[in-house]
């Protein structure tokens, strides 16, 4: 699955030294606007607890999580809908993307310049929000004006892509996002093909300092905000991320998260919702060689998830074995699993389950 998702924000919100701690890309860029000039992609793992209880129960010479990639773009500003900045390049690679990581800034720090001069979370969001809006506005007129000429023939479908767009125009225009429209399934379609910046699905990222890793006041805002248009949120604070990536022995990072009173990495939970968010689920694939995770999206077919691995899959697909990894777990081995009828064999319409195990029989 080659999905992205865009990193977003103001100018010294956090999000290069957000973007460096996923990847482990080293150190943090300037303290400054438009440091970050061409996007940066970065490929992320996912983690993933099932693949360790798989090599519990099955040596293997190598373990291969899921992936999502992240795109860093650059700081926008107020404005960037119009070319302020380098508004025009920074909506081009935010078009790029499938979902969009918005960061937002939930800490004080009088060393660290906040480009609007002061902290306040909801205007922050508002001004993304503004500009992601406005720079769909353009696009939505041209559909309309166009589908509207069409309507004019009794052409029903036109009407209904005319009247879609005039009531986009009337959201955008207000700095509503095309996410929180309450679209019929026809009209959802309609909006889909749009492909608008605002009707990506959004991660509210409260980029906190080392005292609000459980939270803050400025967090509960930013929360409120994305429960109200249904959005989620996540707290992380992109400081501490970077120095526990730059940890690589396991157990110092054990010893510094329980200093800080966190199971895992903030970043781990944010991989995960971001997969979530790009609509992705994972199956696995199990022997000596290898034991890995494969990205598909939701309502994959069997035939589509051999695919991933090789088209030749897909196109010869005779049938998949598939098992469960609580199954594995109770009975310790495939052969086991074959033995009390836990293998099940699906066919062509069998649509995969998020953590089947599977084999798959082709013929080419």
């Amino acid at each position: 699955m080659s999905l992205q998702a865009g990193i977003v924000g103001l100018p010294n919100v956090g999000k290069s030294t957000l973007f460096n701690a996923l990847t482990a890309a080293g150190a943090e860029s300037a303290n400054y606007p438009f440091c970050t000039i061409e996007p940066n992609k970065g490929i992320v793992p996912v983690p993933d607890g099932r693949l360790a209880r798989i090599n519990k129960k099955m040596a293997t010479q190598r373990i291969l999580p899921a992936v999502v990639e992240i795109v860093d773009i650059a700081g926008l500003v107020r404005g960037a809908s119009k070319g302020e900045g380098l508004g025009n390049q920074f909506l081009g690679h935010i078009r790029s993307t499938d979902a969009i990581l918005h960061v937002v800034r939930c800490f004080d720090d009088g060393d660290i310049t906040h480009v609007e001069g002061s902290v306040n979370p909801l205007r922050d969001i508002e001004t993304i929000n503004i500009e992601l809006a406005l720079a769909d506005l353009t696009s939505v007129e041209k559909r309309r004006d166009r589908y509207a000429k069409l309507a004019k023939s009794g052409d029903k479908e036109a009407k209904l892509h005319a009247e879609v767009a005039e009531r986009l125009i009337t959201m955008l225009s207000a700095g509503v996002p095309a996410r929180a429209g309450d679209w019929t399934d026809a009209e959802r379609e309609s909006v889909r093909e749009c492909q608008l910046i605002t009707y990506r699905p959004v991660l509210y990222v409260c980029n906190v300092d080392e005292k609000g890793v459980k939270g803050n006041a400025y967090v509960d805002l930013v929360k409120a905000h994305a429960a109200a248009e249904g959005s989620r949120h996540v707290i992380i604070c992109a400081k501490i991320e970077s120095e526990i990536a730059e940890l690589e022995d396991p157990d110092e990072r054990a010893m510094f998260l329980g200093e800080l009173g966190l199971e895992e990495p903030g970043l781990a939970t944010l991989a995960r919702i971001t997969y979530e968010l790009l609509g992705l689920q994972t199956y696995f694939t199990a022997g000596p060689k290898e034991i890995r995770a494969w990205t598909i999206p939701k309502g994959a077919t069997a035939p589509q998830a051999a695919g991933v691995i090789h088209t030749d899959f897909e196109r010869g697909f005779i049938r998949a074995e598939v098992y469960t990894v609580p199954d594995l777990e109770q009975y310790g081995t495939e052969a086991a699993l074959k033995a009390a009828g836990k293998l099940r064999v699906e066919g062509k319409e069998y649509v995969v389950q998020d953590g089947d195990v599977l084999h798959f029989r082709f013929n080419v």
